[in-house]
């Protein structure tokens, strides 16, 4: 699966953005704030639908990254304006039931066409089997859940 562009949903004071190519539908955005994550509305993402703080939380509850957040004016973190989420520290390494690595810190991801990427977030590949390398894509064994 090749890259795509994350798209972005501006809000008054937050951006969330979401690469389809990264999401894993662990559905902890929809479940944890539906009144900015519903599927069924267009768009789906309503940064403004809550306080920027709570979309903050949940949105980094999405273990892939595909959802980040942006703060436009710093409230929803405390960092300055525009400056990008935070990582966690320490930062950690879990391997799935299923055999994936969902890692989550201050993260540096080489894909597959060299390219390498801050990541806060990530659920990598262990099978081998993934188009979206070093990305899980479900495609593999180590998707299945």
């Amino acid at each position: 699966m090749p890259p795509t562009q994350p798209k972005a949903y501006r809000g008054k004071q937050i951006t969330v953005t979401y690469d389809t190519s990264r999401c894993l539908h662990a559905a902890e955005c929809v479940r944890g704030l539906p009144e900015v994550f519903d599927s069924g509305k267009r768009p789906w993402v309503q940064p403004d639908g809550a306080d920027p703080e709570r979309v903050a939380e949940v949105v980094r509850r999405c273990p892939s990254g595909a959802l980040q957040y942006r703060p436009a004016d710093g409230r929803a973190d405390g960092r300055a304006a525009g400056s990008a989420e935070p990582p966690d520290r320490p930062t950690t390494v879990v391997r799935s039931a299923a055999g994936q690595l969902v890692v989550r810190g201050e993260l540096r991801v080489t894909t597959a066409d060299g390219t390498v990427r801050s990541e806060t977030r990530a659920v990598l590949c262990a099978c081998g089997v993934s188009g979206n390398q070093p990305f899980c894509d479900h495609s593999g064994a180590c998707g299945a859940d």
